[in-house]
């Protein structure tokens, strides 16, 4: 096995290790379909969707996926455990593919990076996982405490900020968000950095104002910069199952999303909601899941391979 091979069974095995939950669900669904004799009909592809179902793929991706299985069904493609397993394989695999997209660092300098969510999602810590994988690649990164509203979230990432040893822009709590942000924008410039990763608040009991003050911070950064902020990351708690495809509209509408991370996939049973966000864009250009969290620690962050997702999700 070259490289690249070993390198690609790595990230499958640590898919497999962080999917268990959800892999555990459609197993327990699916796994006598899928490993038994049982011979395959419409009935098989009914009990396959309500397994689908109990990990937030969502209804209305659940009947894309049973509707391709069926037209394999009756062009007698579906003769055994096998065929089935290799069809259902291929069906989640197209429709999670459009999701996968490398995060790049364009030219620009700094490079700046503006992360929204709701509160808890795990925004702060993927900016710390983040920083110290843009560092191993050589970036350069500065940190801003964008959420004011939290004194814990200014404390967690100036943690980051230690543990990585990279710099961190901060103020007193309650200070002005887009005012900080600006700041550090500024003193990446004068530092020569590379990239600028801006926390920000995500108190859903005030949408209005939450989605306000976003669009607020993001034309401050433009004064310093007119095609900044370069990307727009919402990240998604992967628990939140099909209030996701919600939070990507809003979020979308209020300050327009570039790319998602979803977090805290080691940790949830519902990991088929990546398949619902994928199916929710089918009809116009994909929002792409840049990264998911498998982990607590600060290497447990991957780039979305869809076709790792699918074989650790269907292993057995």
């Amino acid at each position: 096995m070259g490289e690249e091979g070993v390198k690609n069974e790595g990230l499958r095995g640590r898919f497999i290790r962080s999917l268990g939950k959800t892999r555990l669900k459609v197993s327990h669904g699916i796994g006598d379909l899928v490993l038994g004799e049982k011979r395959i009909d419409e009935n098989t592809l009914l009990d396959l969707e309500a397994s689908l179902l109990t990990t937030d793929v969502g209804i209305d991706a659940a009947e894309a996926i049973i509707a391709g299985l069926k037209g394999r069904l009756s062009r007698n493609e579906l003769s055994d455990r096998k065929s089935l397993h290799q069809a259902l394989q291929a069906e989640l695999t197209e429709m999670a593919r459009p999701l996968g997209k490398p995060f790049q660092i364009g030219s620009a300098r700094p490079f700046v990076v503006l992360f929204i969510g709701v509160n808890g999602v795990g925004k702060t810590t993927t900016i710390g996982k983040l920083s110290k994988h843009l560092e191993g690649a050589g970036f350069s990164t500065l940190l801003a405490a964008g959420d004011t509203f939290r004194a814990a979230a200014t404390e967690q990432i100036q943690a980051w900020g230690a543990s990585n040893d990279v710099p961190v822009v901060s103020q007193q709590s309650g200070a002005d968000s887009a005012a900080v942000i600006y700041d550090a924008i500024e003193t990446a410039k004068r530092q020569g950095i590379d990239v600028v990763l801006a926390d920000t608040a995500g108190r859903l009991q005030a949408k209005k104002g939450l989605m306000d003050e976003l669009s607020k911070i993001k034309r401050v950064i433009a004064r310093t910069d007119e095609t900044a902020p370069h990307e727009c990351l919402l990240v998604i708690d992967a628990n939140v199952g099909q209030n996701a495809i919600s939070q990507l509209y809003d979020f979308d509408e209020a300050v327009g999303v570039s790319g998602m991370v979803v977090a805290k996939l080691d940790g949830s049973a519902r990991g088929g909601v990546l398949f619902s966000l994928a199916h929710a864009q089918a009809s116009q250009e994909c929002t792409p899941v840049y990264f998911v969290g498998l982990g607590e620690s600060a290497d447990d962050l991957e780039p979305f391979d869809p076709d790792a997702f699918v074989e650790a999700l269907l292993a057995p």
